[in-house]
């Protein structure tokens, strides 16, 4: 047997011998480290009000609310003057000497406001100044300037990301055994030199910041995806309510145009001896009628699911409310109708339409008002039908449970009202009740004789 080594070809311009992992870490590393702390560092970066509805601009006043925004700036400004303070407090002869700290101590902290990335830098440099005004009696912070580099890790870390926070507190401890080291305070870490001190309280400080940020944008991407998830079980519920009225739609049409071309057919063996143009002319309805019937089953047949089959009797209509309205009673709701106008026979759309609100709308009300009474009126009048189904509040609020639907009751009637042009209206009514109102419009039909 004889083994086969296969090379493959080096790229154009690609190095012969790959890097190891441990390289392509370290490079990653002082990319994300020049990305973070040195590219842009003093950009312009203000520090915004707060938004509204915020922890310090939810409640209150308007005037309260208007001030909340600027607390996050308050803030800063008084921890500015609480590291000045402690600052010229700990510097020994006062006078100028005590001011320049002061100023040093100050400085960085409120530049956090405008650039914080580069307050971080200012902060190391001022401190390493303050270390020369006060003799380096303290290492590797004096008071006011460890109160300044805690106040702007935790300012910087709250601006930016965790990564940057990292980067920070790692600087800091480096710069801190630097500084010990140079001062002559290289044995006395833990004891003379507050270093250990200031990593541990800005490592908890930068923890704190972390958790609430990571806390922070997992409830902004929560809410974000619960409103898409929202914004998509709406635009779903709305698709299928309108392929629901398609179908009907479709069922109601293509049984008329079927009666049509059927009694296109009949109508020349109705009349002895036709005329060639009257069954020319009756042929033609025909033809028209069943390509009509044909293009509507192709155009709309795309609605229907793979498992829908279509009704064998007629859609309902008004007539058959009764027995509706005799189905729910069953269910336990006790419910009234009452018709007003003269009662007259609809386009068959406009009677579907308002036997399927009349149906949600009773639905409704065992679901979220069990137990309490209905009335169903159906006005019939000039140009149209209307409907008006209200029920009354429910005899024991607090004993109902959440209900589960999503709305799609009220999304499908409103689709049927707007389908046909007509007006709705849906709310609480005063006693605690719900009411539902609709019109209908329905062209008036020609007068026998109009040409």
């Amino acid at each position: 047997m004889t083994d086969t080594t296969h090379t493959q070809p080096i790229p154009p311009g690609g190095s012969a011998r790959q890097r190891s992992p441990e390289v392509r870490f370290a490079a990653d590393a002082l990319r994300g480290l020049r990305q973070d702390l040195f590219h842009d560092a003093f950009a312009y970066r203000p520090l915004p009000p707060t938004e509204p509805g915020g922890r310090f601009t939810r409640r209150g006043s308007e005037r309260m609310r208007e001030y909340g925004a600027w607390v996050p700036h308050a803030v800063v400004v008084a921890l500015t003057g609480m590291a000045m303070f402690l600052a010229v407090a700990s510097t020994h002869g006062g006078g100028l000497s005590a001011l320049l700290c002061a100023l040093l101590a100050g400085v960085p902290v409120l530049l956090t406001l405008v650039r914080p990335v580069g307050a971080f830098w200012v902060s190391l440099a001022a401190n390493t100044v303050a270390l020369v005004l006060t003799g380096a009696s303290e290492s590797p912070w004096p008071p006011g300037s460890f109160l300044a580099q805690l106040a702007v890790l935790t300012i910087v870390a709250a601006r930016t990301r965790p990564r940057t926070a990292a980067w920070m507190w790692g600087l800091t401890a480096v710069y801190g055994f630097f500084t010990d080291g140079l001062f002559g305070w290289g044995d006395d870490i833990g004891y003379g030199s507050d270093l250990g001190m200031m990593l541990f309280f800005s490592g908890v400080a930068l923890l704190v910041v972390t958790v609430r940020q990571t806390l922070r944008q997992a409830r902004r991407e929560v809410s974000v995806h619960q409103t898409v998830t929202a914004h998509e079980r709406s635009r779903r519920t709305l698709l299928e309510e309108r392929t629901t009225i398609a179908r009907e739609l479709h069922d109601v049409v293509a049984h008329h145009m079927s009666v049509v071309a059927i009694q296109a057919e009949a109508a020349p063996y109705r009349v002895e001896n036709p005329p060639p143009e009257l069954e020319q002319a009756f042929a033609t309805i025909r033809e028209n009628a069943v390509a009509a019937l044909t293009e509507l089953r192709r155009v709309l047949g795309v609605v229907r699911a793979q498992d829908y089959a279509a009704p064998d009797a007629p859609q309902p209509t008004l007539a058959e409310l009764d027995g509706l309205l005799a189905n729910v009673r069953d269910a336990g709701l006790d419910v009234t109708k009452l018709v007003t106008g003269a009662v007259r026979e609809l386009p068959q759309g406009v009677e579907l339409s308002a036997y399927r609100i009349v149906q949600e709308a009773l639905s409704n009300t065992l679901r979220h008002a069990p137990g309490a009474g209905a009335k169903v009126e159906i006005g019939y009048v000039l140009g149209g039908l209307g409907l008006r189904v209200l029920n009354a509040a429910p005899p024991a609020p607090s004993l109902i449970k959440p209900s589960p639907g999503a709305g799609h009751g009220i999304t499908g009637m409103r689709e049927r009202v707007t389908m046909l042009n007509g007006e709705m209206t849906a709310g609480p009514t005063a006693e605690g009740g719900y009411e539902v109102t609709v019109f209908l419009p329905v062209p008036a039909a020609p007068i026998e004789g109009d040409a």
